[in-house]
């Protein structure tokens, strides 16, 4: 299997006033292509840093991030926010969809932000709102829409500019039971269907129950892997 993620002995503090506080410890990790990866940890064990760092939202005080065998530490600013606009897909768990805009608008922004002219970019919209089960709430607003149908827009424009790597943050911690067993169902379904390398940063082990493998941070180290069949 082709590796698609690569850290190398990453290491992220953060300063809390006088007081340096390690988030990763010499983090090394691989993740291949199509994979549905879980990391899994308290709060505080720095998973969201190590998300943020693949997702070149931040940068590692040392180590190696190798996005597609490109060092994207070596990059400048603009060609990382390229990255970020057309090869990764970000999942939040407060959905983050801008309350104005219908869902439609919501899921095709990231691609007349690429530069896609309007036609093509709400055709892609229209598609991936279907993929999601929404082709009949195109036209609302987030606020018309339940948390489970936000998260479902939230996925479907974290996808709509095909981006080889999908990460989300806790996407079930702000949904009920039930809706939350819904998008668990649907990433898995999408990532099978799509051959998109979902990561997945998470209390939840219904999902950690469907990744192809669970990692285990704590105090910013990876304290052990368990891969499932």
């Amino acid at each position: 299997m082709m590796k698609l993620v690569e850290l190398k002995n990453v290491r992220k503090s953060y300063r809390m006033g006088k007081v340096i506080v390690p988030a990763l410890r010499d983090v090394s990790l691989q993740v291949t292509r199509g994979e549905f990866l879980a990391i899994l940890g308290p709060s505080g064990s720095g998973k969201s840093t190590l998300l943020n760092i693949i997702g070149c939202l931040d940068r590692p005080d040392e180590g190696e991030v190798i996005i597609d065998g490109i060092n994207v530490l070596k990059l400048r600013d603009e060609k990382l926010a390229e990255i970020r606009l057309k090869q990764v897909g970000f999942i939040f768990q407060f959905f983050n969809l801008l309350p104005r805009l219908t869902a439609l608008e919501n899921v095709e922004l990231p691609l007349l932000l690429a530069g896609v002219d309007e036609k093509r970019a709400r055709e892609r919209a229209k598609h991936l709102l279907e993929l999601v089960g929404l082709e009949s709430r195109v036209n609302h607003r987030p606020f018309e829409l339940s948390g489970g149908e936000q998260q479902r827009v939230a996925i479907a424009r974290a996808l709509v500019n095909n981006p080889k790597i999908v990460l989300a943050d806790e996407p079930t911690g702000n949904l009920d039971t039930r809706s939350g067993e819904e998008i668990i169902q649907l990433m898995k379904k999408l990532n099978s269907k799509l051959k998109q390398t979902f990561i997945v940063v998470t209390h939840d082990r219904k999902i950690a129950s469907i990744a192809n493998r669970i990692i285990y941070l704590r105090d910013g180290m990876i304290v052990g892997e368990k891969y499932r069949r």
